[in-house]
């Protein structure tokens, strides 16, 4: 059973809330161990087809745990690969993950949401990249997600300064998908990922895959590899139900097969 974090199902979407209210939400290494473990748990459960992520209305996850890492050396660190070992699980998931963000996202907590799929805020969202100031720097992708989403120049100035962005700022910059107010956020954020699971997972999936590739390979090869997995979605009955409906003017009935 997870000590901090409050796991929920609503119909097809899978729901994971983290739950350290008295440390702003704060990430450890059990914290990353607990969100991966929902996560694969979700990942092989057939009857959901999303996921989303949350906090609380004052913190997504307001960082690291730094009085936890304060005395740490390069040599435990490196010898406990930090990081790698236990919060690298979410680049296995393979349905859609929406973070949905109010007040504090910063450092670990940034780059938590980054490495989701959506992120939707709150008006009431800040997001960060602030270790600069206290002598370190990001370590979860933060120097490789940011510049990815918004770009090398405000990557740069945001990473170098440890500026705080808010909400509107973020969804201009790219980094956000859609800005709600904070009253909202739970709502909308679930009613999205409940349209996603709508659809039909083998294709929602590969979709998402195809979206990752594109970052990861020249434009000729992420064409090779898209082309292929369209050609590869006319194999499934969920492609013919699909077409069928179009053509036949009523809604299709997906079996995720």
């Amino acid at each position: 059973m997870a000590e901090h974090l409050l796991i929920e199902t609503h119909e097809r979407v899978g729901l994971v809330r983290i739950n350290r209210p008295q440390r702003m939400n704060a990430l450890n290494n059990d914290v990353a161990r607990e969100i991966n473990d929902a996560f694969a748990q979700f990942d092989r459960n057939p009857d959901v087809g999303c996921i989303v992520i949350t906090g609380n209305e004052k913190a997504f996850a307001a960082g690291a745990d730094i009085g936890a890492m304060a005395e740490w050396d390069y040599a435990k660190v490196y010898g406990d690969d930090y990081i790698t070992a236990d919060w690298e699980g979410i680049r296995a998931i393979r349905k859609p993950i929406v973070a949905a963000v109010a007040g504090y996202a910063l450092g670990g907590g940034c780059e938590l949401a980054m490495a989701c799929d959506i992120i939707v805020a709150a008006d009431t969202a800040r997001f960060g990249q602030p270790e600069i100031t206290i002598g370190t720097m990001p370590g979860f992708g933060g120097t490789q997600r940011l510049p990815r989403a918004v770009g090398k120049a405000k990557a740069m100035e945001w990473c170098l300064t440890g500026r705080m962005v808010n909400a509107d700022e973020a969804e201009r910059a790219g980094l956000v998908a859609r800005v709600v107010p904070a009253a909202d956020l739970e709502r909308e954020t679930l009613a999205l990922a409940a349209k996603i699971a709508s659809f039909s997972l083998p294709v929602v999936m590969k979709i998402k895959e195809s979206i990752n590739r594109a970052y990861e390979m020249p434009l000729t090869e992420g064409l090779a590899f898209e082309r292929r997995e369209f050609h590869s979605t006319f194999a499934l009955a969920d492609q013919k139900e699909g077409m069928r409906a179009f053509v036949e003017k009523r809604k299709p009935a997906f079996t995720n097969r």
